[in-house]
């Protein structure tokens, strides 16, 4: 899996104590906003369930529509 930018605490100092780093983050999303936790935990429990059994060998792209 990549995952894109997401919102944790390792990243605290640069993108939840910045604005003009969260909005530029933000912007690069289609969705206009940064990542969060579940997003990813929710591609994650996708691939590990049952609707995911017939997905093999893909790398799933959790990037919210972003190409950095």
């Amino acid at each position: 899996m990549s995952p894109g930018i997401v919102d944790t605490d390792l990243n605290a100092d640069w993108l939840r104590n910045n604005p003009q780093a969260h909005a530029a983050a933000a912007g690069y999303s289609v969705f206009g906003r940064v990542g969060e936790p579940q997003d990813i935990a929710d591609v994650v429990a996708f691939a590990a369930s049952p609707a995911g059994r017939w997905v093999t060998g893909q790398n799933l792209d959790a990037t919210g529509g972003s190409q950095l």
